[in-house]
């Protein structure tokens, strides 16, 4: 396919979702309400050092931002018939993948750039010339990661959005739970070190823990090489799964 038809098709399936799904009910239930009400259950009342725990809280805001658009979109269209009349124009499912993980990262950039604005007068932090450089760099990683992770989450749905809503509900909480966001990864030792490694949130919140700087486990190089390494194994996995469900007929 020429290359030229391949960026086109991307940015007008991102486009098209912006325009319809950035205003969907449960992008802003799951995208912020949620973690904002997270926030409050766990810092509220208790003398916890914000500093400490703000990169954590960071993370998860963009975790929930860039992961709740691409549950949404193909169970969506499915119900209403679009993504097979989407699958008729010049456009194939790797460029329909692309496009809505643009849109999920987009939104998430939006909400966290917003979050870590306002996290910087709350609480400020020491940051040099190569933290600014790192942190947008872990912004997009971080963004099209979780992005290609909620459509990943929904390829295998049918047209019934709430459906993959609680599947997306079922995998997201307990990767909040260990990703040392609430329990700093530095305290963690044995099978409960193993565990959060094996959570693509864990290597954000240590590279938020570099860049604003605290205390980080893992080099940093590391955090964005694993970040990149699961977005491609997202995006690759929802493909192959909406490419089979095609042959199929579903």
């Amino acid at each position: 396919m020429n290359l030229d038809i391949v960026i086109r098709g991307v940015t007008t399936t991102a486009l098209k979702d912006i325009r319809i799904y950035y205003k969907k009910a449960p992008v802003f239930i799951f995208g912020l309400i949620l973690p904002t009400f997270l926030f409050f259950a766990f810092f509220m009342g208790r003398q916890l050092d914000m500093r400490t725990y703000y990169p954590g809280f960071l993370a998860m805001a963009l975790f929930f931002t860039a992961s709740s658009v691409g549950p949404l979109i193909i169970p969506w269209e499915k119900q209403a018939g679009t993504f097979e009349r989407l699958l008729t124009l010049p456009v194939s499912i790797s460029v329909v993948v692309l496009g809505d993980t643009l849109a999920g990262a987009g939104f998430g950039l939006i909400i966290s750039t917003i979050v870590f604005l306002a996290g910087t007068f709350i609480t400020p932090f020491a940051m040099d010339l190569s933290a600014l450089l790192v942190i947008p760099l872990l912004f997009a990683l971080g963004n099209l990661c979780f992005a290609a992770m909620g459509v990943l989450l929904s390829s295998p749905a049918g047209p019934v959005p709430s459906n993959i809503m609680m599947l997306s509900s079922l995998v997201r909480f307990p990767l909040i739970f260990i990703s040392g966001i609430f329990i700093p990864l530095a305290e963690m030792t044995g099978a409960a070190r193993l565990v959060t490694l094996a959570s693509p949130l864990t290597y954000l919140v240590d590279g938020l823990n570099h860049a604003l700087g605290n205390e980080g486990v893992l080099p940093l190089a590391l955090d964005m090489l694993v970040l990149l390494l699961f977005m491609i194994c997202f995006l690759m996995a929802a493909n192959y799964i909406l490419k089979r469900k095609a042959l199929k007929g579903l």
